[in-house]
């Protein structure tokens, strides 16, 4: 059985789970639902097929898949549609700096921005859900780490951190000898941030 042999009732059953989802939906999620004979992977693939010509198609993110308007429409529906919020200047520099270098502490996002990081950029990535903590550096007073989260790649139309644009080319953590990336894991008003003169609690 190929892409073009999934029963019609299945590709509807996945098309409303993945319409209805508020997350990327996963061959895990999907999977309980199917008949024992039909893979959730092929199931994903004929769907992505099947709307294909449409104005929203199907496409793969974040380890899991949603809708997203049709790349050819996106322009033309740019000026008709309100435009999110952008992030301030700063707040978008750390989200920059934890997808590149993750996990990392609050020291260390210091230390390669070269000033000091506010709250307010901290409490703004983690309200829109594009960073959490995974989990302590074992050092002299156990300091959180920080990564992006699986938003944060459906947000921006990313498979893995890796398909970052420059995350293979950024340079290592300051202290650090090896290679980066080895072997880290798969307000409109613009905030005013001093230059760091010490280390962040």
């Amino acid at each position: 059985m190929d892409e073009s042999d999934i029963p019609l009732a299945v590709l509807r059953l996945t098309e409303a789970l993945v319409f209805a989802s508020p997350e990327p939906v996963t061959w895990k999620t999907l999977g309980p639902l199917l008949p024992p004979h039909l893979d959730a992977d092929r199931v994903f693939r004929a769907l992505q097929l099947h709307c294909a010509d449409r104005g929203v198609v199907l496409v793969e993110t974040a380890g899991g898949w949603v809708f997203r308007t049709a790349p050819d429409l996106a322009e033309l529906l740019r000026s008709a549609l309100s435009e999110r919020r952008r992030l301030p200047r700063a707040t978008m520099e750390v989200l920059v700096v934890i997808a590149l270098y993750q996990p990392l502490t609050r020291a260390e996002i210091e230390a390669i921005r070269g000033v000091g990081l506010s709250q307010a950029s901290m409490d703004v990535l983690l309200e829109t859900g594009m960073i959490t903590s995974q989990g302590r550096k074992p050092v002299a007073g156990s300091p959180a780490l920080w990564v992006t989260t699986p938003l944060f790649l459906a947000q921006f139309g990313l498979r893995s951190i890796r398909d970052i644009p420059g995350f293979h080319l950024a340079l290592p953590l300051p202290g650090e000898g090896a290679g980066r990336g080895e072997s880290r894991p798969d307000s409109e008003a613009e905030e005013e941030e001093t230059p760091r003169t010490g280390s962040s609690p």
